[in-house]
Order: structure tokens, then C-alpha cells, then sequence
């Protein structure tokens, strides 16, 4: 049986992308809608850029998000965003947690799960990332930290519309590495559990991603795997060729 939950493609740029990336996001926008059957997509710039791009998303099949965002809603934070600053920007979603910022920040669950209130706050919805180091995976370890951190993170009213998981073993991010598919459906499978369990008939609904080197060579198998809903891209979303060729793959 196909998955009942639609997928969603969504793209971290990372600190990647000038003023000249426009027509880069232009070449996604016109191609959305020959894949908008398939998936829903998302591409998450820099914060320089959400505003541009969005105005460019207006009307069309292609949504645009943040990377990350302060747990307040302002005051004296020199350098950061808050939640209600990227949705006047024209973010629809924000990315939290990611392994980047969890270990170059050292963010821990309980902020994590701050910032995805934050982004709920604001009207928009938190894509909560968790996975495992490749040191935890060789210990065995890895359902233990992806439940810890799911534990830690998702906040409390977590639903469908308002929260995304995405599943990202941090030895395969840039790496070129992925876990084999049934690698992908065991942890995928685990994380579906936990969150029937604790969110009930909602848990079931709430859309779970895979990324961690998804490039258009070998989307379809992931997107293939039981209880994998989409995807967060990465390098692969810098190229608007490349980020539709995975959406095309659901």
C-alpha cells in the first residue's frame, strides 16, 4: 500500500546562496508545479534571503522556511531572529535542532523544543531534526538517542500541521554515506512508535523525513521506504535540477 501522508521535499541551504541565487530558487519555482502532484516542496535559505525568495514563491506550488530561530519573540538578542521575525519575512516553516547547530551550538533538546514553541507562536511549523553520530550507531545506540531526543524536543500538541520530523544519522550528512533502506525503515518504524504513543491517532499523521545525503540517484529507493515522508536536502536542494529530480522520485 502507498503512503497515506503526502511528501514533503525540503531543502536546508545551509550558509549557502548570494543575491544571484534567485534565479537558482526562479528555476524550482517553475518546475514546482510539474512535481506538485508528487510532493510538496520547501527551500530554507539564509535569513538574507527568505524575504526575496518568498516574494518569488507568491502564488506558486514552492513554499519558503527558515534555518533556525531565537526561543523569544524579540528583546536584547544581538544576532539572532526570532520566530515572528522570519514569518514578516514570509517563512511558512522553521527548521530546529539540526546536528549542525546541536553540535557547533551545543543546543540542547530542551532548546530545541523552546524553538519549536517558538515557531508554533508564530504561526508557523517546526521541523524538528534528530539522528545519531556515527560513534553512537557503532555502540548500538541509535534508537536510544532518537528516542531521547524525540523525548526531549517534540513539545507537548504536537499534530501534523504544526510539526515535522526529520530523521538525519549525522555520519551521513555531506558525506556521500547513506544507511541501507531497511537501516531507513527500522529507525523510521521506531520513530512512527514513539509518536502513536505519546500524540496518539495524530502521531500517525505527523509527516517523518529522512535526510543525510539524498541526492536524485537514490531518492526513489528512500522515498520508497514504509513511514519515510519526504526529505530534507541538502547540498542536493542548492541546484534547482537536482531538487526536483528527488521530488520527482516520491
Amino acid at each position: 500500500m502507498p503512503d497515506a501522508i503526502r511528501h514533503l521535499i525540503a531543502g536546508n541551504w545551509k550558509m549557502n546562496g548570494l543575491k544571484s541565487s534567485l534565479a537558482e530558487f526562479d528555476a524550482m519555482r517553475e518546475g514546482a508545479a510539474a512535481v506538485a502532484a508528487k510532493a510538496d516542496l520547501l527551500v530554507c535559505p539564509p535569513a538574507t534571503l527568505i524575504a526575496g525568495f518568498a516574494d518569488k514563491a507568491k502564488g506558486s506550488k514552492i513554499a519558503v522556511g527558515a534555518q533556525d530561530c531565537h526561543p523569544k519573540a524579540s528583546g536584547a538578542h544581538t544576532g539572532d531572529l526570532s520566530a515572528e521575525m522570519l514569518a514578516d519575512a514570509g517563512a511558512s516553516a522553521i527548521i530546529v535542532g539540526h546536528s549542525e547547530r546541536r553540535a557547533d551550538h551545543g543546543e540542547t533538546d530542551a532548546l530545541v523544543r523552546q524553538k519549536a514553541e517558538a515557531a508554533w507562536r508564530a504561526g508557523l511549523t517546526a521541523i524538528v531534526c534528530i539522528g545519531e553520530t556515527q560513534g553512537q550507531r557503532d555502540a548500538g545506540q541509535t534508537l536510544d538517542v532518537c528516542g531521547g531526543q524525540l523525548k526531549g524536543s517534540l513539545p507537548d500538541g504536537s499534530t501534523s500541521a504544526n510539526l515535522v520530523v526529520a530523521y538525519e544519522p549525522v555520519w551521513a550528512i555531506g558525506t556521500g554515506l547513506t544507511p541501507t533502506a531497511k537501516d531507513v525503515e527500522q529507525v523510521h518504524a521506531f520513530i512512527r512508535g514513539v509518536l502513536t504513543d505519546r500524540f496518539k491517532a495524530e502521531g500517525g499523521k505527523i509527516r517523518i523525513l529522512y535526510g543525510g545525503s539524498v541526492k536524485p540517484s537514490n531518492a526513489a529507493e528512500l522515498m520508497a521506504v514504509a513511514n519515510v515522508n519526504g526529505a530534507l536536502v541538502g547540498g542536493a536542494s542548492l541546484k534547482a535540477a537536482d531538487f526536483l529530480a528527488i521530488a520527482a522520485g516520491c
